[in-house]
This record gives C-alpha cells, sequence and structure tokens, in this order.
C-alpha cells in the first residue's frame, strides 16, 4: 500500500499500520495512544475510535478540524434539505413555460423528480454506511478510488459555491423590485447578504440550522398560502395558452413539441437542486445511521407536493405564457385572480425573499463542509479545514463566500451562474449514482442501517436520467456548460500535479476507504 507523506507543519505523520479485520490498528512500540479531552473519540459518527491514526501529530492534525456534534436531528435535516430547495418553488423554474409549455414542463418535473428519488434513496444508503461530512466525496472515495472521490468533490463544490452567489443577485433583484431600496449597483446587498449569513454560520451550526429552520418554515407558510388562495381560480385551459410551433411532435400539450422536453429538462432540475446536500451535517447530526435517511427522504417528499402545487396552480391561473415570462410567478398569479391590491398577493410578494434567503443561507452551509472535507483529506489547500473554538470551519466559510461576491459583483448575471450550477449538481449525480452501485457490487456486506428500494436498479435509472440532465445542460446553455466543464478540467489538472501528492491518510473518508480495501484484500 502505498503512502503519501506530507511535509508541512500542520501535516499528520505516517498512517499507523492496519490491522487485521476486526481488530485495532497496532500502535509503534513505546507509543500511547492520544484521545481528544474527555475520552471523546477523534473518529466522526459510524467509523470506529480504533481506525483514527494515533500519533501525536495526526492526533494534533485532526484535533484541529472537530466540527460540532449532536447539533441536529432528523427534523432539522429535513428543514436543512427544504431550505437547500425552497428558491427554485418562488421563481426560475417558470421560465421553463417558454421554452418547453406546460407539458413539457410537466414531463421534465416527472422525469427530475424520478431522478432526484432514485438519488436520495441512493444517497440515504450510502449517508448510513458512510457518515462523514465528506458526503459525495467520501461515497466516491470508497468506491471509485481518490480521484474519482476528488472528481465527485469538485462537481459538488461547484454547485454549492456559485449557486449563493446566484441566489444574492436574485435577492438583490427582488430588493429593488419591492422598493426596499434604490441603489445604483446592487452590490451592497449581495455583501450584506454574504457577511450577514456567513456570520451567523461562524457561530456555529447549532445556532445556524435554527435559525435556518425559522426561515425556511415562513417560506413554506407562504406557499402553502399562495396555493390556498390559487385553487378556487384554477382553470385547465390557462395550462395551454401557448400555441403550437412547427417542432417535432408539437401539439397543444407540447407546444415546443420534443425539443421542448429536453429544454425544459434544466427547469425541471430546479425544483429540487441541492437537496442532495443534507448527509453534508452526517457528523454534526446526533445519530447518522438513523437521522439521514428520515431527513433526507421527508425533505424530498415535501419538495415534490410543493412543486407540483406550483407547477399546476401557477401556470393555471396565470396563464402558461404570461407566466413563462414573469421574474416573480407567485404574487403576480395571485394578483390576475384577484385584482393589483390584493393583500395576498402583497404577502407573498415580501415573504416571498424568505425563500431565496434559506436556499442562500443553507447552501452557504453546504460548500463550507465540502471545502472542508476536501481540505481536511489534503486535496485542497488543508488550511482550509481548520475550525475555530466554536467547531466551525472558518476558512472553509469565508473564501467561498468571497469569491461568490466577488463573482456576483462581476458577472451579475443569475441566469448564467444557475446554469454553471446546474452542470456541476448534474456532473456529481452521476457519479454518485455510479458510486452506489459500485458499493452495492463490490461491498455488499458493507454495513448500511437502510438500504435503497429496488437497489441498483433504483440508481441506475437516476444514473440514466443524469446523464441526459448533462447532456440537456448543453442544450439549455453551452456558454454556461463550457465554463464549468473548463473549471473542472482545471481542478483535475490541480489533482494531478499537486493534491495526488499530499492527501491526508488519517483524513475519516480516507482512512475508512484504505481500512476497507485492506480487509476486502485479507478476506
Amino acid at each position: 500500500m502505498r503512502r503519501h507523506h506530507n511535509h508541512d507543519d500542520s501535516s499528520p505523520h505516517s498512517a499507523v499500520p492496519l490491522a487485521p479485520p476486526g481488530g485495532a490498528p497496532s500502535i509503534p512500540p513505546g507509543q500511547a495512544p492520544l484521545a481528544p479531552p474527555g475520552g471523546a473519540s477523534l473518529a466522526p459518527p459510524g467509523i470506529p475510535a480504533a481506525s483514527v491514526a494515533r500519533d501525536t501529530g495526526t492526533a494534533d492534525y485532526l484535533a484541529k478540524r472537530q466540527l460540532r456534534r449532536g447539533a441536529a436531528g432528523w427534523v432539522l435535516l429535513a428543514g436543512l434539505g427544504i431550505a437547500y430547495v425552497i428558491a427554485g418553488d418562488f421563481s426560475g423554474w417558470n421560465l421553463g413555460l417558454a421554452v418547453g409549455g406546460w407539458g413539457g414542463l410537466l414531463i421534465a418535473f416527472a422525469l427530475m423528480g424520478l431522478m432526484y428519488t432514485g438519488i436520495v434513496l441512493g444517497l440515504a444508503e450510502m449517508s448510513s454506511a458512510l457518515p462523514t461530512s465528506g458526503a459525495g466525496y467520501g461515497f466516491a472515495r470508497r468506491a471509485l478510488g481518490p480521484l474519482g472521490g476528488y472528481a465527485t468533490g469538485i462537481a459538488v463544490l461547484i454547485e454549492y459555491s456559485i449557486a449563493p452567489a446566484a441566489v444574492s443577485i436574485f435577492i438583490g433583484g427582488y430588493v429593488q423590485a419591492l422598493g426596499l431600496f434604490t441603489l445604483a449597483h446592487p452590490w451592497p446587498i449581495y455583501l450584506v447578504c454574504y457577511v450577514l449569513f456567513v456570520g451567523i454560520h461562524l457561530r456555529g451550526v447549532g445556532e445556524a440550522l435554527r435559525v435556518l429552520f425559522v426561515i425556511a418554515a415562513i417560506a413554506v407558510l407562504t406557499l402553502i398560502a399562495t396555493i390556498i388562495g390559487l385553487i378556487p381560480r384554477f382553470d385547465v385551459a390557462n395550462l395551454f395558452t401557448i400555441a403550437p410551433t412547427d417542432a417535432p411532435g408539437a401539439s397543444p400539450f407540447l407546444p415546443f413539441g420534443i425539443p421542448g422536453v429536453l429544454a425544459c429538462l434544466v427547469f425541471g432540475i430546479w425544483f429540487f437542486l441541492a437537496v442532495e446536500g443534507v448527509p453534508l451535517a452526517a457528523e454534526e447530526s446526533t445519530n447518522p445511521a438513523r437521522d439521514m435517511p428520515r431527513g433526507i427522504i421527508a425533505a424530498l417528499a415535501v419538495l415534490v407536493l410543493l412543486g407540483a402545487a406550483m407547477l399546476i396552480l401557477i401556470p393555471g391561473v396565470g396563464g402558461a405564457s404570461t407566466m413563462g415570462a414573469s421574474d416573480n410567478p407567485l404574487p403576480e398569479a395571485l394578483r390576475i385572480a384577484y385584482g393589483q391590491g390584493s393583500v395576498l398577493a402583497t404577502i407573498v410578494n415580501y415573504a416571498g425573499l424568505a425563500g431565496l434567503v434559506a436556499s442562500f443561507f443553507s447552501i452557504i452551509f453546504a460548500y463550507s463542509r465540502q471545502l472542508f472535507a476536501l481540505s481536511r483529506a489534503g486535496y485542497l489547500p488543508r488550511v482550509l479545514s481548520l475550525t475555530g473554538t466554536r467547531r466551525t470551519p472558518y476558512l472553509a466559510l469565508i473564501v467561498p463566500g468571497t469569491i461568490g461576491f466577488l463573482l456576483a459583483t462581476a458577472i451579475g448575471d443569475g441566469g448564467l451562474l444557475m446554469n454553471i450550477t446546474v452542470f456541476g449538481a448534474a456532473v456529481s449525480y452521476v457519479l454518485l449514482m455510479v458510486s452506489h452501485i459500485v458499493l452495492r457490487l463490490r461491498a455488499p456486506d458493507l454495513p448500511r442501517s437502510y438500504r435503497t428500494p429496488g437497489g441498483i436498479v433504483t440508481t441506475g435509472i437516476a444514473l440514466v436520467l443524469a446523464v441526459v440532465a448533462v447532456i440537456s445542460t448543453f442544450v439549455v446553455d453551452v456558454r454556461a456548460a463550457s465554463i464549468t466543464a473548463a473549471v473542472f478540467v482545471g481542478f483535475l489538472a490541480y489533482y494531478w500535479f499537486v493534491s495526488r501528492h499530499r492527501i491526508v491518510s488519517s483524513a475519516p473518508e480516507e482512512e475508512f476507504a484504505r481500512i476497507s480495501d485492506a480487509t476486502g484484500e485479507l478476506s
């Protein structure tokens, strides 16, 4: 087995030799095992304490990179999953009406809903077996090796680092449209968003998740109020107000034909984008093996119901052609139903800001945990995984936040940034589903407290749909897909020239994979 040696002051020493299955790692003669104060284990939940390297350098390295345990139960995790996505129910998805019609967007919603169901069920199984903050990177590392794990982690990191920049642009536009501020350029709004919500995350994960849960609850109640207000005014005829074109397969149901369905897939993703980030909180949950499957499945169930209601009621009241061009579809549909002076429309208009804030706030958490895990394992600069006295990875919060603010200010195109986000997400889905299938085939005896219904058939279907989603990103926005692909290749080059020589073998995801590989060889 090849070991990677590290030469900087923050590096751990060489890893402890592996023991046979069922035994503990051997300790060099004369060296006592170290433990953190109070006898607590340095190992993340679900990883045997004995598997953590015991030499002084390693103990010190991991001690400086500890997250707060037991901060979230499954209800908070479900709230986190809903918060990741909730902004997509308020706006963005409706633009798919203009490229595929209601029928095209309905099919895209169904296909992407099926894809996300497979993804979530697969992640629920993998997160119960491998509960570390690396999540996607950790799962793929165990299944596909260091390069596969790194590639998956980078795809997830691109998704979560760029998404807040896009959402901050939407928040800026929303605030100005409401007349709350009049600014020549909305960059001060972007700055306030990042400083305020990164600051809350720096206070600690428990505090951040509780604030997030309240904001997400306001957003959900706003959607429920919208649903109740629109049901009496629904008219099926409004769903088909776009005239058929001459595209192949065009009809009143599919006015843009089959090509319109493919173009709508990206907008179908907006109903669910980022829910897969729930396992990133594994090391901070109360009982990850139990809570992760419950939290992520509950979140998806709520999102499917809310998304379906928006897809049916908004164009069913406001008209598909009108809603397809709207920047603010919920209050606009309510004004069409009840007049320009509608009190409910005004309330929803202001409360809709909570949906954008909830997604912005929660995705900051996601990017920080993925960056933390990749940095802790040495794939990215190790300093980025240092945690402070409140057990939060402060540089993993601040550095991507600074980059996101600069991107939002310099580019100012939320649509472009969101399409970059979708491309990164779709690539990660492909790799994650491959990981689930590989783990089922190569590690059938890996302890799993939850097993995906349908097994590899379920995740195989999700894999095929994820590949189609990657292709569709080039159909919708070649520029965004090409930019993301170039950035992704750049990160792969960094792995080849730098990362693979600096991997920290005692990082939880790395050590788990090495122990599992060694166990497999011995058995």
